[in-house]
């Protein structure tokens, strides 16, 4: 859930991570974040993927018995918390190394699996603040439940 609210992109095996002693779920590489991914040459179009494999192993009451409920809660602490989310994010408004957006070449080569290169301009720090105040915006929304203009419940959302 905190990879939907927050747009991770490029997720996949290599980049979750899973602790062997408490079952905790840790992401890592967050080279594609706040919906980034859908400006990718293959756009990543899905919140997150839930492979037949997943549900499987969650037995009986697959995404309806745990998962939902964890989901849920964790929305709902979300939510309960998001002045002190937005707060922490918007410290990278101005944040002169952060980029907010990528550029076609680099979501291809990232979606190649190439090497990150360093040929990019920087952009104008007017850009830049502009793609930043969207992506916290849209983060917001999220937050507030809305999708498409519509806002929805926990269970909704």
């Amino acid at each position: 859930m905190i990879g939907y609210i927050l747009g991770l992109g490029d997720r996949h095996v290599n980049n979750i991570l899973m602790d062997k002693l408490t079952a905790e779920v840790i992401h890592i590489d967050f080279g594609i974040a706040f919906e980034q991914g859908k400006v990718l040459p293959t756009p990543e179009t899905v919140p997150f993927r839930l492979t037949r494999d997943i549900e499987a192993a969650m037995g009986v009451s697959g995404v309806e018995g745990v998962l939902r409920r964890s989901c849920e809660e964790t929305i709902i602490v979300l939510r309960h918390h998001k002045e002190i989310i937005i707060t922490l994010l918007q410290v990278l408004l101005y944040d002169p190394l952060f980029s907010w957006a990528i550029t076609p070449a680099k979501a291809y080569s990232l979606q190649k699996g190439e090497q990150e290169g360093s040929s990019e301009q920087p952009k104008a720090a007017g850009e830049i603040n502009k793609l930043a105040e969207r992506a916290l915006l849209r983060l917001e929304q999220k937050l507030q439940g809305t999708e498409e203009g519509s806002a929805s419940s926990v269970v909704g959302q």
